[in-house]
């Protein structure tokens, strides 16, 4: 069970978009949550109802890269990797948090970030394939610890912005 509380706060660390599906994002310094559609500019923006926005901490990009790291200096492990390490994007979110478990947080949990308003709509995802990530580094945290949010009110989102939190 989870010990999260039903109130708090998180900011956010980087905005990613990228202009194809299936393939890591690319940060940049804010993007406009359009109601229904997700981030403006992204291609997954529109596609699945419920996973408008992609959401996931920094320090699960960051224990990746330790895992990552340990691989690479010992001599016993059976893969060499084709990426050294992570960042924001990589896993292919929309936003990247600090500060909060999301994949804790239950559905219908409101997020306030910068203008907008989302609500919690899927935790976690079925992982494809060709995933770029997965072929890169054998792994992929997005089934197990991102979250996906639907949009209810449109604004701009900033990387650095603070946010809030709340169950529905």
């Amino acid at each position: 069970m989870s010990d999260i509380k039903p109130e708090g706060f998180f900011e956010i660390v980087s905005v990613n978009i990228s202009d194809t599906t299936g393939c890591r994002k690319k940060p940049v310094p804010s993007a406009r949550l359009k109601l229904g559609k997700g981030l403006e500019g992204d291609a997954h923006a529109g596609i699945i109802e419920n996973r408008q926005v992609s959401l996931l901490a920094i320090e699960e990009i960051e224990a990746a890269n330790a895992k990552l790291k340990a691989a690479a200096i010992d001599p016993s492990s059976p893969r060499v990797y084709r990426l050294a390490s992570l960042c924001p994007g990589d896993y292919a979110e929309n936003l990247t948090t600090r500060g909060i478990a999301l994949h804790e947080l239950p559905l219908g949990t409101l997020l306030e970030i910068g203008e907008a308003l989302l609500e919690v709509s899927k935790i976690g995802k079925e992982c494809h394939a060709a995933c770029e990530i997965w072929t890169l580094v054998g792994d992929c945290v997005m089934p197990r610890k991102g979250i996906f949010a639907r949009v209810v009110r449109e604004g701009e989102v900033r990387s650095a912005d603070r946010c809030h939190y709340r169950f529905g």
